[in-house]
């Protein structure tokens, strides 16, 4: 009887008092038990104006990122690291990204393109498409005409034609430049500067006058001709590999004309240039500081510099140097400044190794593909990721990598159009159906380029 009595009073209760809350015992239970209770969550996304990267793995939600959007607001600054083993997506990435920038009217981009098969860079597809010659720069076709880059090109200020010799200089001997060859190396181009006027100066003129020093230049030291031309005899010797040596052909003459710095996209192939030479370096710092002076413009452009093998750059303390002034028009002048390596290992433990903390502090955005275990510890440590992201980079798929945008951290899936997939992928072993659908996706962009 205690039953049905009990359910008596219960029901009485609740019709004078109303439903009445009942004492329950706690529950417990385990962090790994409650995961099947409580659904994940994903960080949220950066917004919806600027460029489709792909998926949000965990939430599925599209990715879109531009710093150009995201400045001021949740970047403090534009720049960009990307990161990973080869085979990953790198390469495909920074394509899809290019590609749909230019969709922007007010978006031009410059591209470093270091790799390349077939004789031709590897961003020659997408050029092609655009139809856009890239700049060719070959030190055996520079000797029969080719382009050729003045370092001494009246376009960069004399200020900025001294701190490049120096880099040149420095590159090539791989140390810092002495006091006095330093001043040996003033002293003959302020002399070329004044005397050469009737056309444009060539290194040329500089081993002239570190040869045959000008007394004027140097008779408030006190010192004898003789000093002065021993004090300058290694930087003529350095720049004389630059004009005579196996390095000349295109830094000793006049800048080739033509080259339109107003085109939407600017390729600088340097594919011909062996990777691990000195050129490669010195190439990169006169093609930075020629740009720093014509190209970038107060003009409300939104300009990217891409550079592939970026750690030709920041692994070498001159360069980065160079290229640190570089960085800082990110915030002035509305540039985005995109480096590529495969190991951050191969800076952060090299000789550069102050100017490449510095580089990389300047990158807000750090994009991380598959890397080996230990080479993901690394990357994490010196980057500042969380641990579940260094835990998960070795374990990445080709296509999907962790993005770290200025702290927000998370796993997206790159996704690539029909379209563009014949352009991006570039693989000497390509079958012929390939090659016929590269050639029909490179038509099509170029009768539709907003397709």
């Amino acid at each position: 009887m205690a039953a049905p009595l009990g359910g008596i009073t219960e029901g009485f209760t609740s019709f004078l008092f109303g439903k009445t809350e009942t004492t329950r015992l706690p529950v417990r239970t385990s962090t790994g038990q409650a995961q099947a209770v409580y659904l994940p969550t994903a960080a949220p996304g950066l917004g919806d104006s600027g460029v489709i990267i792909g998926r949000e793995v965990y939430s599925g939600k599209g990715y879109v990122y531009d710093p150009f959007q995201l400045y001021g607001q949740q970047l403090p600054a534009p720049h960009w690291l990307v990161l990973g083993e080869s085979g990953n997506g790198k390469s495909a990435l920074e394509k899809t990204y290019v590609l749909r920038q230019l969709r922007f009217r007010d978006r031009q981009v410059v591209v470093l393109d270091a790799q390349g098969e077939d004789g031709v860079g590897e961003w020659n597809l997408i050029a092609k498409a655009l139809g856009i010659t890239p700049v060719r720069l070959d030190p055996q076709a520079a000797l029969n005409g080719g382009v050729k880059l003045n370092p001494l090109d009246p376009a960069i200020t004399q200020t900025g034609q001294l701190a490049l010799l120096r880099t040149i200089i420095e590159v090539a001997m791989g140390r810092s430049i002495e006091e006095r060859a330093g001043f040996a190396l003033k002293a003959a181009h302020a002399h070329v500067i004044a005397t050469v006027t009737e056309r444009q100066p060539v290194l040329g003129d500089i081993i002239d006058a570190l040869r045959t020093p000008n007394t004027d230049s140097i008779d408030a030291l006190g010192v004898s001709l003789d000093e002065i031309q021993t004090w300058g005899l290694d930087v003529a010797l350095v720049l004389d590999r630059l004009v005579d040596g196996d390095l000349r052909g295109m830094f000793d003459g006049p800048t080739t004309t033509g080259i339109d710095l107003d085109a939407p996209l600017i390729v600088f192939d340097l594919s011909h240039i062996d990777r691990n030479s000195i050129a490669m370096p010195i190439l990169m710092a006169i093609v930075g500081v020629w740009l720093e002076h014509t190209w970038i413009r107060p003009d409300r452009r939104k300009r990217i510099f891409l550079v592939e093998e970026a750690w030709h750059i920041i692994n070498s303390p001159f360069v980065a140097q160079l290229f640190q002034r570089l960085l800082k028009f990110g915030r002035r002048l509305g540039l985005s400044f995109v480096a590529v390596v495969h190991h951050l290992s191969d800076v952060v433990d090299g000789a550069a190794a102050k100017e490449a903390s510095a580089i990389l502090k300047m990158a807000s955005t750090r994009t991380i593909y598959m890397q080996k275990a230990d080479e993901a510890r690394a990357t994490g440590k010196v980057l500042g990721l969380p641990r579940w992201a260094v835990e998960i980079i070795p374990t990445l798929s080709p296509g999907i990598a962790v993005w770290d945008v200025n702290g927000n951290v998370q796993v997206v899936k790159h996704i690539i159009t029909d379209l563009e997939r014949p352009l991006v992928y570039t693989d000497r072993a390509m079958t012929e159906d390939a090659i016929a659908e590269r050639t029909r996706a490179s038509q099509q962009l170029a009768d539709d380029p907003a397709a």
